[in-house]
């Protein structure tokens, strides 16, 4: 008995066009390897602009070869030309660092805690926005009158201007705002919270939520659209009540759209510059390293005071590793989570 692959290939070896002869994984590193090593190559000249224009054309020969017709060859060239203006400023500003430069500033403390800051503290906006935008990407999946004010108001962080959205941060929950001044003391423990967001980590993470929110509401939302409607129903008419369905059914089936808008919202929240440097321009935290409380900044708005006072090497460099730490954190969330595995 012949095998999937087998009558797929067949079947375009009657319809004229040739079969693969590597495989998909092996057509892919050998494109990604040439595309570095044409990339090395216009480094090395001098000239890496020319890399932009083989990229370019290395895209539409493939399409070409791959029979895509006019327009596929202009499809794949006009999309790698956004990829090219996309990567190429990433690839020039890793290509251009010095190891040694970039290893000096790993070890500085410094930029050790800025790291971590913009690690730990996008990691609770993330949480805050899942553990409050599901139940309410859950409610604009379902519909109701009046959804799209909403909406409306749900995406209007996205199109405020960074400076604004820190503005309204302090606004909304500064002093003389909606909970400034706001105390709780409990006399048995003798804990006192006084609810202040100006320089503190509870600041940083409300800018934070603020301009990430979005991204866990939306995906979540898009994630319950896709669950059919018939399926819930179904576990409803068997007995299950809504928290139930919600736990045995939505949730099961759209967990990897959740997971998502998490994933997104701290990435969000990681590349925030203009709420958090108006907000908490430099807070206090608990540093794990160190088993103690100190004081940093979130790293964009480090890397923004290293580039006024001490150029564009050093804070290329602390930039490099933002970006490695960054990309780190999105392989092991791919990998962990983005498996065949189930419902956790």
């Amino acid at each position: 008995m012949s095998t999937d692959a087998e009558n797929r290939s067949s079947a375009r070896t009657a319809a004229g066009t040739p079969a693969p002869r590597v495989g998909t994984g092996t057509a892919v590193l050998a494109v990604v390897s040439v595309q570095l090593v044409a990339f090395a190559a216009a480094l090395a000249v001098g000239y890496p602009g020319a890399y932009a224009g083989f990229a370019v054309l290395s895209a539409g020969a493939i399409a070409a070869y791959r029979n895509r017709g006019a327009f596929g060859v202009l499809a794949a060239t006009l999309g790698t030309t956004l990829l090219v203006a996309l990567g190429l400023p990433l690839l020039m500003l890793v290509a251009r660092q010095d190891p040694a430069l970039v290893a000096e500033m790993a070890a500085d403390p410094a930029v050790q805690r800025a790291l971590y800051l913009s690690v730990y503290a996008p990691l609770l906006a993330a949480i805050a926005s899942v553990a409050l935008g599901v139940p309410l990407a859950l409610v604009l999946a379902r519909g109701f009158p009046g959804q799209q004010l909403v909406e409306s108001l749900v995406d209007l962080p996205l199109v405020v201007p960074h400076s604004v959205a820190g503005l309204a941060i302090l606004f909304g929950f500064g002093k003389g705002g909606a909970f400034g001044g706001v105390k709780f003391t409990i006399p048995v423990v003798e804990f006192t919270f006084e609810f202040t967001v100006l320089q503190t980590m509870l600041g940083m993470v409300l800018a934070m939520t603020f301009v990430s929110a979005p991204f866990a509401v939306n995906a979540a939302r898009e994630a319950f659209e896709s669950v059919p409607t018939r399926v819930e129903w179904a576990a409803r008419t068997l007995g299950a009540n809504r928290f139930e369905t919600f736990r045995r059914v939505s949730a099961p089936l759209a967990w990897r759209g959740v997971l998502t808008g998490g994933v997104l919202a701290w990435a969000r929240a990681v590349s925030e510059f203009g709420a958090v440097a108006i907000v908490a321009y430099s807070v206090e935290f608990f540093y794990l390293p160190e088993g103690r409380s100190l004081s940093a900044q979130h790293a964009p708005v480090f890397i923004y005071n290293t580039y006024l006072s001490a150029g564009l090497d050093r804070s290329g460099a602390v930039a490099t590793l933002l970006l490695a730490l960054s990309a780190v954190v999105f392989l092991l969330v791919r990998t962990v989570a983005y498996d065949d595995g189930g419902w956790p």
